[in-house]
């Protein structure tokens, strides 16, 4: 049998060389009611995602600061491929800002790809600009603009917590497991659990700000964050007999225990509360099946939490924050121990309680956390 013939000039088409379909262009949209569960649904398979990314988030911080909430998606055809949190904060101390997330530790874009992040990062620039912002924030726990500067200022302290509860004593170092069982041998502090105790916790929580120079978060931001976190929060308080003495708020999300506000009267360094309180607290999360204690973040400045939480065993990690700072603006001056703030913070101990908690009330919707 002959052999079929090839055509002189006719192209031969290589497997490698087939043409592959272009993927159809992303759109950004702003979240809305009916794309409330579309967010949530992509946050949730993330791995990236932080309980700062989530709608309860949105909400607590909407209801209580009444910042405007921009939330990005990224849609490429009917399927989420991206978002990006943020919210306007239009303040009298720092200017106007776009902030991924105010009050929170983590934030910034979450996207299947890179492509996609430009588009969101591009649409934010935008919005930036219409709105005559100084700089936008990114709170990602690693950056994610290659093309915007990395920030130094904040570590992020984690461990993975042990398998049993019996182990959680042994595996914090030598001097903070004394501490902490002289907490709970000598002093005989206990801890008890339950959101009815969460304003006892605000209580104690505004007295160590006035002590520390910093500014209380109004209580309705307790109530609120509680309220839509029914199953992803913890209320702590730690007593010592009957007295109070130390308090915490504890955040839950996916295998994570995140310990969010600390209270203490000036009597907790006496009786090591707070040594005992993140001990129960990591006793806790093991018993419930949580994998990993997140201490949170401390400005790296900050010497005394930064060695707090050393002294537990855990070592910095910097976060990849990023701030973009728009055409002709300056950076604003975020952090609580620029020059300018030093006379109030030297004042601030010295005022009366009451007035800390209303001035709070005030400041706080013009600060970012």
């Amino acid at each position: 049998m002959a052999k079929s013939a090839t055509l002189i000039g006719s192209p031969q088409i290589s497997p490698h060389h087939m043409a592959i379909p272009a993927r159809p262009p992303c759109r950004i949209e702003v979240i809305s009611p009916l794309t409330r569960n579309v967010w949530q649904t992509y946050v949730e398979g993330h791995a990236d995602s932080t309980i700062y990314h989530t709608l309860p988030w949105h909400d607590t911080v909407c209801e209580t600061f009444g910042h405007e909430p921009i939330y990005l998606l990224a849609m490429r055809n009917h399927t989420c491929v991206g978002v990006l949190p943020l919210f306007f904060v239009n303040s009298w101390i720092m200017g106007r800002l776009l902030v991924s997330v105010p009050y929170g530790v983590g934030g910034g874009i979450l996207a299947d790809d890179e492509v996609v992040a430009a588009k969101l990062f591009d649409r934010t620039k935008q919005v930036a600009e219409e709105r005559s912002c100084r700089s936008i924030d990114l709170r990602s726990r690693q950056a994610t603009m290659t093309h915007i500067p990395t920030l130094s200022d904040y570590a992020i302290f984690e461990r993975t917590l042990p398998d049993h509860v019996e182990d959680v004593l042994g595996w914090l170092p030598r001097k903070a497991r004394a501490a902490a069982r002289n907490g709970r041998n000598k002093y005989g502090l206990q801890a008890v659990f339950g959101d009815q105790y969460l304003h006892d916790v605000w209580m104690l929580y505004s007295r160590s700000m006035r002590r520390l120079a910093s500014i209380t978060y109004p209580f309705p931001f307790f109530q609120s964050l509680i309220q839509h976190t029914p199953n992803n929060h913890w209320v702590m308080l730690i007593k010592r007999g009957r007295e109070t003495v130390a308090g915490l708020v504890t955040l839950l999300y996916r295998d994570r225990v995140i310990p969010y506000f600390i209270g203490a009267s000036e009597m907790a360094n006496h009786c090591s509360a707070a040594n005992y309180a993140y001990l129960s607290l990591m006793e806790r999360g093991v018993a419930h099946g949580y994998r990993v204690f997140d201490f949170g973040r401390t400005r790296i400045n900050n010497v005394g939490s930064t060695n707090f939480k050393r002294f537990h065993g855990f070592e910095p990690q910097t976060l990849g924050y990023q701030r973009y700072v728009l055409s002709g603006a300056t950076a604003p001056k975020t952090s609580p121990s620029d020059t300018r703030y030093k006379v109030v913070r030297r004042l601030w101990p010295l005022i009366p309680l009451s007035l800390t908690r209303t001035l709070g009330r005030y400041v706080s919707p013009h600060l970012t956390g």
